[in-house]
């Protein structure tokens, strides 16, 4: 369904529902696409991460995910 971009705004403003005019299965989040990175860790490393992962109750991929937006997040805001 097509709409004009001051109707959209005026119906979200007006806090109405507006899903009918989205089409979700086209919806992406811009900078937040997935790609696939292959990382070599030495073993101990490894071992580290699950403990730690495990001690959490999470994946260890969730784990170095969360570590590493945490860092480039410092590194981002100048707070490292």
């Amino acid at each position: 369904m097509k709409v004009k971009a001051s109707e959209f705004d005026r119906e979200f403003d007006e806090g109405k529902d507006i899903s009918r005019y989205l089409d979700v299965l086209k919806a992406h989040r811009p900078g937040l696409e997935q790609r696939r990175v292959n990382v070599d860790f030495p073993v101990w490393m490894i071992e580290s991460l699950d403990r730690e992962a495990a001690r959490l109750g999470v994946p260890r991929q969730s784990l170095v995910k969360v570590w590493i937006a945490e860092r480039l997040e410092r590194l981002r805001t100048g707070t490292e």
